[in-house]
């Protein structure tokens, strides 16, 4: 099998992953929350979004198709997916964090490259690249501010969880927006995250209401 084709099979792997990831995590959305099919559907989110995120990290490394923007951002997406699935640990006692906080570095980094490779190689500034990096680095600064606070980690596990894999539902969905041309210009690569981000803040006041009446009781 020639090397163009080994690239092809990645890059419809990579679509097909992306686009069960949507579908799955359109029905963990909807559905009711903690129930079985928000379970079940948003397992199959998570795994086929990594997937999809490792295929676009080789893609993006492979000769004739090498793009820092592609890697950056599948490193971006792996972050939310996995720190808002390994949130789910937070709600137990004891939890070793030494994982979550490799991952939230790995991403501090990530950012930092994300912003500063378009003005250092090029002489320009990327608004999307910077926008993404600097998203990337406020939520690892914050989760790496978290940890030291297991009390609050532990209170904050359902909103950490939602919020996270919303957002990773948000990043596979601008992708499919941009790579699909739905807006014109740069419009694509941040709709998406304005719909989503309401839609985060949604859940997090509910979320915030429950503990309320809670402690009320």
């Amino acid at each position: 099998m020639e090397k163009e084709q080994i690239i092809q099979i990645l890059i419809y792997s990579h679509a097909l992953f992306g686009g069960i990831a949507l579908l799955s995590g359109l029905i963990s959305l909807i559905v009711t929350k903690g129930k079985k099919t928000h379970k079940k559907s948003g397992k199959i989110f998570y795994y086929c979004m990594l997937l999809s995120a490792f295929t676009a990290l080789i893609i993006a490394c492979l000769p004739k198709h090498k793009s820092p923007f592609l890697f950056a951002v599948g490193i971006f997406s792996s972050y939310f997916i996995v720190t808002g699935y390994r949130a789910l640990r937070f709600k137990n006692k004891n939890v070793n964090l030494k994982t979550d906080k490799i991952i939230s570095w790995i991403m501090i980094l990530t950012g930092i490259i994300m912003i500063v490779y378009n003005p250092l190689v090029h002489q320009t500034i990327n608004i999307i690249l910077t926008a993404f990096g600097s998203i990337g680095f406020f939520f690892s600064a914050r989760d790496l501010m978290l940890y030291k606070n297991i009390h609050k980690l532990k209170t904050d596990w359902l909103k950490l969880h939602l919020g996270k894999m919303i957002g990773g539902y948000i990043s596979a969905a601008t992708a499919f927006v941009v790579v699909n041309n739905f807006f014109s210009s740069f419009y694509g690569w941040f709709i998406p995250g304005i719909v989503g981000g309401f839609y985060i803040i949604y859940w997090i006041k509910s979320i915030n209401k429950k503990q309320a009446q809670i402690r009320l009781e």
